[in-house]
């Protein structure tokens, strides 16, 4: 059976998470527009450094600092390529944090598709609320 839109691309969100080097948690993100894959991102290091799944864990105050975010690396690829996210919708596995959030608020976000409600932040969904940004969950885990 062919799948729908939100499902086919939470499918390559889980993929995309399959690259991520810190195993907190394996996050995969995948930003769209009419339906054609913008850009992609997994929770990773900083180019050229040394990643969790190498060297540990940097963690503070309970959260590993080694990292970017998935949401916030598929951002970054769209501005090294030129392409804008204004108008997309982000396709995450685990619900956005804080800082995702306002980043994807300000990357012109208007829909966010999460598969986990992992810490889901109160503050993040009031963000979400205030900028009008549409928040659905379709429960897909593969």
């Amino acid at each position: 059976m062919r799948p729908d839109w939100d499902s086919y691309f939470m499918k390559i969100a889980y993929a995309v998470s399959e690259r991520s080097t810190c195993d907190r948690a394996l996050v995969g993100c995948v930003l769209v527009t009419d339906k054609r894959i913008l850009t992609t991102g997994f929770n990773g290091s900083p180019a050229g450094q040394d990643h969790c799944d190498e060297v540990g864990h940097l963690m503070v105050d309970g959260h590993c600092v080694r990292t970017i975010h998935a949401e916030t690396n598929a951002i970054i690829q769209a501005a090294l390529h030129g392409i804008s996210t204004r108008g997309a919708t982000c396709y995450v596995t685990h619900f956005p944090c804080i800082n995702c959030t306002k980043a994807l608020i300000n990357a012109g976000i208007v829909r966010i598709v999460y598969s986990v409600g992992y810490r889901m932040d109160q503050n993040a969904l009031d963000f979400l609320e205030a900028a009008e940004v549409e928040l659905y969950s379709n429960g897909f885990l593969p």
